[in-house]
């Protein structure tokens, strides 16, 4: 058991938040494509849907996007459901948490492949370990940790949290 540093209101509040960014950034687009990251990047990304469904008309479909973390060179990243023609399209990138940056930027890195309009990046702490230079456009908590800490984000069900331990 660790130190929590963010109950389950707090989550919800910074889920409402994000949620609220997003629809200000895409607020004239049709469509947006939302893909999280598995496992918990596509849990939080569907709290993120939940949010956008009821603060906004945007048709944001959801995506889970998956590849071997330990290996994604190695790996073919699946989206699913998967999407032939990202023409133009507005991607939101979404995991739970970004310490060096290397699964955001695999997960950008898939995208790269299809002519998109924008991109966008969403976690819901950011813990400030970057080794690679990617970055958060939104993010729900800054952390700064040492590198033996971990983070863990129970988004799984109810009550939500993220603890340090």
């Amino acid at each position: 058991m660790g130190t929590q540093v963010l109950d389950h209101q707090a989550v919800c509040s910074k889920t409402s938040r994000i949620a609220w960014q997003i629809f200000e950034e895409f607020s004239d687009e049709k469509q947006i494509f939302i893909a999280g990251i598995a496992e918990r990047g596509y849990l939080f990304a569907s709290l993120l849907k939940e949010e956008l469904d009821k603060i906004s008309d945007l048709n944001c479909s959801l995506h889970r996007l998956s590849f071997d973390k330990d290996n994604p060179l190695e790996d073919q990243p699946i989206l699913e459901p998967s999407i032939l023609d990202f023409k133009n399209a507005n991607v939101v990138l979404v995991d739970d948490v970004l310490k060096s940056g290397s699964t955001l930027i695999y997960g950008v890195r898939f995208f790269l492949n299809f002519p998109i309009k924008v991109m966008k990046t969403v976690v819901l702490v950011d813990r400030n370990h970057k080794r690679y230079p990617v970055k958060a456009d939104f993010k729900g908590l800054s952390l700064s940790t040492s590198l033996q800490e971990h983070v863990n984000v129970f988004i799984k069900e109810k009550p939500f949290s993220v603890e340090v331990s």
